[in-house]
């Protein structure tokens, strides 16, 4: 059994405890999972870079994984789109048997690592796969990791055991020993927290680096509900210190396009806001020096 997946013998079974001491027993181990990430910060910092550059240049990135670790990078994937703007045409799930609809998981799927090949089949040169397995010898993921490098593919490794196969095959290798799970083989537990933890680490950073952020704001949202668009609203009167109202009224003529919202509302006219980031890559920050009513200025 891989040891991310194994009991702490020297502990009390959890189901022995007192339900006080069992939850208590939970929130250590997912905390100790937490903490395991931290010596991964530059691998997942050089991950975050590959996967910038590559949604930069318009290519696809393809989430790979079976089972719980399926559903922690189904949770990253989905997010991208809505929190940083990213083309949901960019964003590939290739979950072993498919996203489960209907809360069905059957555990077969992990296996099959035909189905695993043919997915490799729809990448593109340039897009990049980030492939994620606690064990990091799961079929599905190993074969896929495999393939995409046979075929000239940056493939990002995530696992919860250091030398794992997976982690050999990957570009770059994110490993996250993991302590031993409360429950023995429950990798949705302490496995799963941390995996959560360093997707969400790089795609935030890749978000970053891709200027998709300024002062601590998602400035790339996109804002497709009344919570979003107010929430749009703030973000374009705080960065140009306007009145929401103005920040609407600039946001509406963006098309709630943020960014060109904020140099709109310093007055900067539509069509040389959006020459002005394109010309700088869509970074805010470096069109706001010469907008007209940049805050910072004043």
């Amino acid at each position: 059994m891989p040891p991310g997946e194994s009991q702490d013998k020297a502990a009390r079974p959890i189901d022995a405890l007192p339900r006080a001491d069992a939850l208590s027993a939970m929130l250590t181990s997912h905390a100790a999972a937490v903490a395991a990430v931290a010596p991964a910060r530059p691998a997942i910092d050089a991950a975050a870079g590959h996967l910038a550059e590559a949604l930069a240049r318009g290519r696809a990135v393809f989430y790979v994984a079976a089972g719980s670790s399926g559903l922690m990078a189904l949770a990253d994937a989905c997010e991208l789109p809505g929190t940083f703007g990213v083309d949901p045409r960019q964003i590939r799930i290739c979950m072993a048997g498919g996203v489960p609809a209907d809360g069905i998981m059957p555990g077969a799927t992990e296996d099959d690592d035909g189905e695993a090949t043919a997915a490799v089949r729809g990448m593109a040169p340039g897009d990049v796969a980030i492939v994620v397995s606690a064990s990091g010898t799961t079929p599905f993921a190993v074969a896929f990791a495999e393939a995409a490098v046979a075929q000239g593919n940056t493939v990002i490794g995530i696992a919860n055991v250091s030398a794992a196969r997976l982690l050999e095959l990957a570009d770059l290798a994110i490993a996250i020993p993991t302590p031993a799970e409360v429950i023995e083989g429950s990798t949705r537990l302490s496995a799963g927290t941390a995996q959560k933890v360093a997707l969400n680490m790089m795609s935030t950073q890749a978000g970053i680096l891709m200027g998709h952020v300024h002062d601590g704001m998602m400035v790339n949202l996109v804002a497709d509900n009344i919570k979003l668009r107010k929430r749009a609203a703030r973000i374009v009167a705080r960065i140009a210190a306007v009145p929401e109202e103005a920040a609407v009224r600039a946001l509406e003529v963006s098309r709630y396009d943020a960014k060109l919202a904020v140099l709109i509302a310093l007055g900067v006219g539509e069509g040389d806001a959006r020459n002005r980031l394109a010309g700088a890559g869509g970074r805010l920050r470096d069109c706001l020096a010469t907008a007209p009513g940049d805050p910072s200025t004043n």
